[in-house]
């Protein structure tokens, strides 16, 4: 009996191994005994190198469909059909699951039909596998759809921004794209999927089970919320996990029982051992949700410009004998133009005030403040809120479909619609906002006042704080913790100064601006100002209401921030102006008994300024001019 190995066809016996291939024909260092800079170098080579591979696999899978699926799925009633026996050849050959086969499969086709350019973007190593899977899923919806090109698009084009994605910055991309080419789908699903809403339980092993409690996003954020705070409630000794204390909050909080902390400390030092649930949910503070979107979303949705009431996709093919609509198809980009902005929305009631439609644009967030002990749907709430003009842009595809499918009406979009971004959750639809809104105890504050007016940047007593207005932008505009690859939301981190902030002589730097500060989770926050990290943040010389951000690790390779921020969301956010600081040069009277402070240590202003001499030096290296798009590396 002889042993086969995978792979070992007539085809395949030719095929080098890997580990024979030239190193250097594949632009791989001949050892990996690097330093690390070059190491480094190597990694980001390599990274671009598996996306390419993934690539081809999907092709290939694509091409085993094409072959052995698609002439035999529209017929095919086994309970085996063509693609279970496709999916388990490919399981059975590459020693995976089948569940991974099929997913292989479904991934591969989908690129194929509904995405080729986002398939061309995993080739050219611009983004890489794990992005694939989640822009797979979020994007299923569109199929068979007309304008599933110009979301395909739409996404291609956000990928090839120079900066860097994280997995949380990629759904809010997707989901973006997709709302605004499908907005009367997205309310109908809502609605079925708010009829479907369950509660299960699923039994596991070793004496465990799971319950599943499938709720609105807003309720799942509150729930989320009032579980980790009475999680928190435990001392440093505790023993347990953070998903485990997690667990038994959540338990206590259902059951209305005592959580308290495990640590082996008697009760009498640990003022943690028994925390009464219902009392503490009296005397917690609310609970507040932020809803971030324009003040037009809040009216409802506006008619289409005429450039996007004939679908300009090219999988759309016009009924038969049916002349073409006068409407024209003008090349590049189409811009909505918004309705008035509504500038304050009561407690009680949604009201508008028109302005002019040329006025400053304003941005809105929402908050919705539960009281703790509740985790059910009747919360009290609140919000704060402002409003922007909301703009859809028509892309033009790159190249059209050479199998187009075709859809039963000449018909592009009759309204748009715009998104609200919920934090801890991502992209919600127009109508979701409006449903928040219109609830009577939701609280709506503009942020600004749709003029040009200039909001104030700091406190008046303290130059070294935000206001409450910049604060909510900032928070808005990064939408999550700036770091390339930092999932955490900005709503939960902490607002850093770029440029170390001067106490002593605020003109070295470290203004308190919109363009000086950044949303930071504390883990980055503490590693920028402790560890040999330098990030940098100006605005782009192309586009001054955008941000340029850059972080530089030790080594001194400069990495590009966020791809895609709040600006991408809600366009609004670009009219918002804050005025400058306070003028550091006044002297501040002192205060009665107190004497000037010392200078810190010689040392850290000898570590400030070389991090503006660093940032310097990188802004002059990486200046649009000299750094186009296409010569950027990979975003991850």
């Amino acid at each position: 009996m002889t042993g086969v190995q995978v792979g070992a066809g007539a085809a395949s016996t030719a095929a080098t191994p890997w580990a024979a291939l030239d190193h250097a024909a594949l632009g791989l260092p001949t050892s990996t005994d690097l330093p690390s800079a070059r190491a480094l170098d190597a990694l980001v080579h390599s990274a671009a190198g598996v996306a390419y591979l993934k690539w081809f696999e999907y092709e290939l899978a694509a091409a085993m469909h094409a072959e052995l699926v698609e002439p035999f799925e529209d017929e095919d009633r086994r309970e085996l059909d063509a693609f279970t026996r496709c999916a388990a050849t490919i399981a059975t050959t590459m020693s995976i699951t089948p569940f991974a086969a099929r997913t292989l499969l479904t991934d591969a086709v989908a690129l194929r039909d509904r995405l080729p350019l986002v398939a061309r973007c995993l080739r050219d190593g611009i983004v890489t596998p794990h992005h694939i899977r989640t822009i797979v899923s979020r994007t299923e919806l569109i199929e068979g759809q007309c304008y599933a090109a110009l979301v395909d698009a739409d996404i291609a084009r956000a990928l090839r921004k120079p900066g860097s994605w994280s997995p949380a910055r990629m759904e809010t991309m997707v989901d973006t794209m997709v709302h605004r080419r499908d907005p009367d789908a997205v309310r109908a699903r809502r609605e079925a999927a708010k009829r479907n809403r369950e509660f299960t339980v699923e039994t596991g092993r070793d004496g465990m089970a799971t319950t599943t409690d499938t709720r609105p996003a807003e309720d799942t954020a509150l729930a989320a919320a009032a579980v980790h705070r009475l999680a928190a409630q435990v001392c440093p000794k505790d023993t347990r996990s953070k998903a485990a204390r997690a667990s038994d909050a959540h338990y206590a909080l259902l059951t209305q029982t005592e959580f308290g902390c495990d640590c082996d400390r008697p009760i009498t030092d640990c003022r943690y051992k028994n925390t009464d649930v219902v009392r503490f949910a009296a005397t917690a503070p609310r609970i507040v949700i932020h809803l971030v979107t324009d003040t037009t979303t809040l009216t409802g949705p506006v008619p289409a410009p005429e450039s996007d009431r004939v679908c300009r996709s090219p999988q759309h093919l016009p009924r038969p004998n049916t002349e073409p609509t006068p409407a024209a198809q003008p090349e590049g980009d189409a811009e909505v133009q918004p309705e008035p902005a509504a500038k304050a929305v009561s407690t009680e009631s949604v009201t508008t005030e028109s302005v002019a439609p040329d006025s400053g644009a304003t941005e809105c967030v929402a908050e919705r403040r539960v009281s703790p002990d509740r985790l059910d749907g009747d919360a009290e709430v609140g919000a704060d809120s402002a409003a922007g003009p909301t703009s859809t842009e028509s892309a033009a595809v790159e190249q059209p479909s050479d199998d187009p499918h075709g859809c039963d009406e000449p018909l592009g979009l009759d309204t748009v619609d715009g998104v609200g971004f919920l934090a801890g959750i991502g992209i919600i639809s127009g109508a979701h906002v409006r449903d928040l809104a219109a609830d009577p105890r939701t609280v709506i504050r503009p942020l600004g006042d749709g003029t040009d007016t200039p909001l104030p940047a700091t406190q008046p007593s303290n130059p070294y704080r935000p206001s409450a207005a910049l604060d909510a932008y900032v928070r808005a505009r990064d939408q999550f913790c700036t770091w390339p690859g930092c999932n955490r939301p900005a709503w939960d981190a902490d607002l850093d100064h770029i440029t170390e902030y001067d106490h002593h002589d605020p003109t070295r730097g470290g203004a308190t601006s919109a363009s000086g500060l950044g949303a930071k989770c504390r883990f980055h926050h503490l590693l920028k100002t402790f560890g040999d990290f330098v990030d940098d943040q100006y605005p782009d010389p192309t586009d001054p209401s955008r941000l340029i951000r850059t972080i530089t690790i030790p080594d001194g390779r400069t990495v590009l921030g966020p791809a895609f921020t709040g600006h991408d969301v809600h366009p609004g956010l670009d009219c918002i102006v804050f005025g400058d600081p306070p003028d550091p040069s006044t002297p501040r009277p002192p205060r009665p008994g107190l004497t000037e402070r010392q200078r810190p240590a010689p040392r850290t202003e000898q570590k400030h300024a070389r991090r503006r001499q660093e940032r310097n030096r990188n802004r002059l290296r990486n200046a649009i001019e000299n750094h186009p798009p296409d010569d950027t590396p990979p975003p991850f």
